[in-house]
């Protein structure tokens, strides 16, 4: 028997739970009771409601690999389950869907995946219902960004206007969303359930959940700091290890790190309103001082359009759409008011973590992880700028401190030991290739290796050489070919020495290589996926649209994998 506070909780939150809520609790009562399985159970007969169809919008993977999950457990408890990337999906075909599970996550600023884009599309434009759709929305994000899972927001909201009914709730994941997902699709099936029978009782008992304990915060001291480039080059590429303490992380993951804006940039900010760096604010539940949202919390150095269009509300001027820092926001368009800059300060945005490919393997860098970092350097008006992380993270001394988190990518992994890989990275596009020939260094991996690797200068711009050289010549590399596009007159890249190897390069992936692109999304990776179908096509005596077929299938074989930026 519970005791009287405890009682009176229990039914006071029994009394305010809909029919729904009380099946579910009294199924996940029953699970934890029962000591259940981590499979979902169902009654013998056959489910009446029979066929579903899970979509998924990816980026990353992640969404894939949920969606794999989710229907492998809805096939398991008698629930044909039609899966369906967003890309290859038809939109007119939304209309006839009954039952319509959609995994979705958000990119940019808050932008839909490149896979979902049409989805997204469609559904937005008007002259369509959907009166027979019952449909679910989980949405992957990331709370260190500020449009946290804004597409799916989006997708869950617009599918409401257009007439679909909500089977449940839309669901918002964080980077550790497994148990929350898991959460989400047993009471998916709950309701599926519910539905079936027509009596508003559970028959699906859901497995008790394990909570997430969250996003892992490191603090780590930097050991060391070594400019990759040559004197003589007009690049900056750093190494930087980092120790700290019970790492999880694999080859292929990278470090997510959030900079600190420039004191001067602060400083200035802070003289231009007549504020007092002290004064407290509340932003977003958190109440520190100016000076420490100004440094450390907030994006002020380019803003997004959309706050600048905020501001220009809050001033009443006409803005152009450009991004633009605040400081120069500040001074082109000043304030009538210095009690504005409380407005101006809750439209600003979190400052977003900048994600770095970790160039070192667990196995053979214990308690360490190593990171490669270009400083940016870009004009503005004749003015040289720098990228406001890769510039922090370049000024860093040895034996300061820095916090980060490990951002997992599980599309972006090793093969088993005995699998060949063909590495292509230019710039630091290299950083995880380090990490997994270090790493199948130390643990005696038998797969051969591949790498192919471009900057511009051999003298000035050859990162890692001494490190790869070594594995060469230990055959830990079994080949390695170099492209350096201003050596000479015409420009050679990546893609050149690709085309020069093709007849054994298209040998490799014939025998079962797996192929990793890393660095530049554009237009870097385009050149190498339109090269890799030009060698298909001609050494495996295919046509065009074969070879597109070829590549595809190798993606969906898992042989095929990016991690571009």
């Amino acid at each position: 028997m519970l005791i009287q506070d405890k009682l009176k909780a229990f039914f006071d939150l029994i009394a305010s739970s809909s029919r729904e809520e009380q099946a579910w609790m009294h199924g996940y009562l029953s699970g934890i009771i029962s000591k259940s399985s981590e499979q979902l159970t169902v009654p013998s007969a056959n489910p009446a409601i029979n066929k579903i169809t899970i979509a998924y919008g990816t980026e990353t993977g992640n969404s894939k690999k949920l969606a794999l999950d989710f229907a492998s457990k809805a096939k398991k408890n008698g629930i044909n389950a039609k899966l369906v990337s967003l890309d290859q999906y038809r939109p007119n075909d939304l209309s006839k869907e009954e039952y319509f599970l959609t995994i979705i996550s958000t990119h940019g600023d808050g932008e839909p995946p490149a896979a979902a884009k049409k989805f997204y599309n469609h559904i937005h434009q008007n002259g369509f219902k959907l009166e027979k759709l019952k449909y679910g929305v989980l949405a992957l994000g990331d709370t260190a960004y500020p449009l946290f899972c804004k597409t799916g927001e989006d997708v869950d909201i617009q599918l409401g206007k257009l007439g679909g009914e909500r089977i449940v709730s839309l669901q918002k994941c964080d980077t550790d969303y497994e148990a929350d997902a898991e959460n989400w699709f047993q009471q998916v099936m709950l309701k599926l359930a519910n539905l079936s029978n027509g009596t508003g009782k559970g028959t699906l008992v859901p497995a008790p959940i394990k909570k997430s304990s969250g996003k892992k915060t490191y603090s780590g001291t930097v050991l060391a700091k070594v400019k990759l480039n040559d004197r003589e080059s007009d690049k900056e590429t750093y190494h930087l290890e980092i120790a700290s303490e019970e790492l999880d992380y694999a080859p292929g993951d990278s470090i997510g790190v959030v900079p600190e804006n420039p004191l001067k940039l602060v400083e200035a900010i802070i003289s231009i309103t007549r504020s007092n760096a002290e004064n407290t604010f509340t932003y977003r539940n958190d109440t520190t001082t100016l000076f420490n949202l100004l440094k450390k919390k907030l994006n002020i150095v380019y803003l997004p359009e959309r706050v600048t269009k905020q501001y220009a509300a809050i001033v009443q001027q006409d803005i152009p759409e450009t991004k633009i820092g605040l400081l120069d926001l500040l001074k082109i368009y000043p304030l009538y008011d210095p009690d504005q800059f409380e407005q101006v300060i809750q439209i600003l945005d979190p400052i977003t973590p900048r994600l770095y490919s970790i160039a070192s393997s667990p196995e053979a860098h214990s308690d360490e992880i190593h990171i490669t970092v270009a400083r940016d350097k870009f004009l503005v008006n004749d003015e040289i700028k720098y990228g406001l992380c890769s510039d922090c993270l370049s000024e860093l001394p040895v034996d300061s401190e820095i916090n980060f988190y490990v951002h997992k990518n599980s599309q972006f992994k090793l093969p088993g030991h005995d699998k060949d890989i063909i590495m292509i990275g230019p710039g630091t596009g290299i950083a995880p290739f380090r990490s997994f020939l270090a790493n199948r260094d130390a643990t005696g991996a038998v797969g051969k290796n591949w790498l192919f690797f471009g900057d511009r200068n051999f003298i000035t711009d050859f990162l890692y050489q001494t490190e790869f050289q070594s594995w060469l010549e230990t055959g830990v590399l079994t080949k390695m070919n170099v492209a350096f596009s201003r050596d000479q007159e015409e420009k050679i890249y990546v893609q050149h020495k690709m085309l020069k190897h093709g007849s054994e390069l298209f040998q490799w992936i014939e025998s079962g290589a797996y192929i990793y692109i890393c660095g530049a999304k554009e237009p870097m990776s385009v050149d190498v996926e339109n090269t890799l179908l030009q060698i298909i096509e001609d050494h495996g005596n295919k046509s065009s649209q074969e070879s597109i077929e070829y590549l595809n299938f190798m993606k969906e074989e898992g042989r095929y994998l990016k991690d571009v930026y």
